[in-house]
């Protein structure tokens, strides 16, 4: 069994930064492709940023590619999803994701086994 905890989130001025932390579960972190998403009220879950089990490879929706930052440290079961020059239109719960096995389209949150409760972020204008 797998468990996640998202924390970090709050409300942030438009421009202004957060960063997003997931704490994980699992004797095997390091080799689990972790993702980030976001779902607005009335709105479906979107793919935001996903890293893979070695770090090394990194994917970004396009909404936040030079501004969201997805990183890992596997010592410490944490992954991190840091948000810089937030806009009203990033305000969503963020939700942190897993999956143990290999993930073929990772951006498809149906590829993920494993999710947190979420966590609120609003930014304000």
């Amino acid at each position: 069994q797998v468990q996640l905890v998202e924390s970090g989130g709050g409300l942030v001025q438009a421009g202004g930064s957060l960063r997003l932390s997931c704490a994980v579960s699992g004797r095997t972190f390091s080799t689990y492709t972790m993702g980030w998403f976001r779902q607005a009220p009335g709105k479906e879950r979107r793919f935001v940023a996903a890293i893979n089990w070695g770090g090394i490879s990194t994917y970004y929706a396009d909404s936040a590619k030079g501004r969201f930052t997805i990183s890992r440290d596997n010592a410490k079961n944490t992954v991190y999803l840091q948000m810089n020059s937030l806009t009203p239109e990033d305000t969503a719960v963020y939700y942190c994701a897993a999956q143990t096995r290999t993930i073929v389209t990772i951006q498809n949150p149906y590829e993920y086994d494993y999710w947190g409760q979420g966590t609120q972020v609003t930014v304000s204008s």
